[in-house]
């Protein structure tokens, strides 16, 4: 899969890194406009952009998209976010009483990133390296399954501390090496989310706390559901229909099946909610 190389260093002071973001800054910025496609990079005035990281889907530690800030269950959530930094090669990282980074030993590390596209949140979608570039920054390289398992995005999967979250854009045959090391993780004795997991299991969803609090579920579900309590019921009745109206675009796997909704993949009874297919099973249309 040929992608962009950008060479620079990871800033997060000032920034609230998660398990699947954290802020680069390219060595040279004009190179954030060598990025493909109709949207650019945001970027502040020394060119320092955000990451999301490509193909993985921590558990949220902040949030607040459609009402007051919320998180999933911190022991895992924070466990993605601390095994992000530290492989990335901060030492030490103090947060302050905002909960942004108030201060990082080194200041900035060096690395680089592998990237095709910006996402309509106008952060670049990056496999995220460390230490030597294998070329040139600024020249596209060949990104194959030796190199995607040198990354952080596998680092962070085969650990079992993330989730698979696929779009189209990103080759089978590394879509294919990531759920290899998400099943891996799975594999007893389970890693990480894997041993808590239940979104194929089923949770009892009686309100947001629910699943702030001890439920574990896969991200993209965790979303969905705060935005639909949001709104003033916790009464799952309405989900199916919400998720509907949502239309998430995604091809299911196993079957070749292209739909709309996430309400084709979701089951709701009384008041407990699972996924009917795994993540691994669903590749996502960007928006």
């Amino acid at each position: 899969m040929p992608m962009l190389l950008i060479k620079g260093h990871y800033e997060i002071v000032g920034t609230q890194p998660d398990g699947d973001t954290i802020h680069f800054q390219p060595d040279d910025p004009d190179e954030w406009d060598l990025i493909r496609g109709p949207r650019r990079v945001k970027r502040n005035a020394a060119g320092r952009g955000k990451l999301r990281m490509e193909a993985i889907d921590a558990l949220e530690t902040h949030y607040s998209q459609t009402g007051p800030e919320v998180h999933q269950p911190p022991p895992y959530a924070n466990a993605a976010r601390e095994e992000l930094l530290d492989w990335v090669g901060f030492t030490d990282v103090v947060w302050g009483e905002d909960r942004k980074v108030a201060s990082t030993e080194p200041a900035s590390v060096p690395g680089f990133i592998l990237t095709r596209g910006v996402d309509p949140s106008r952060r670049c979608i990056a496999f995220a390296g460390r230490g030597a570039a294998p070329a040139a920054s600024g020249t596209q390289v060949l990104v194959d399954i030796p190199m995607l398992q040198t990354t952080l995005n596998h680092h962070l999967i085969a650990t079992g501390l993330v989730y698979p979250l696929y779009y189209r854009n990103l080759f089978p045959d590394l879509r294919n090496e990531v759920t290899a090391a998400v099943q891996q993780a799975q594999a007893a004795p389970a890693k990480g989310v894997w041993t808590v997991d239940k979104t194929l299991a089923g949770a009892r969803v009686t309100g947001i706390s629910s699943i702030t609090d001890s439920v574990v579920l896969f991200p993209k579900l965790f979303r969905r559901l705060v935005d639909y309590l949001n709104l003033g019921s916790p009464d799952l009745a309405g989900f199916p229909a919400y998720l509907d109206q949502e239309a998430d675009r995604f091809v299911i796997l196993s079957t070749g099946h292209f739909t709309t909704g996430l309400d084709e993949v979701v089951q709701v009874s009384g008041t407990t909610v699972k996924m009917t297919r795994p993540p691994t099973d669903l590749v996502f249309e960007e928006d």
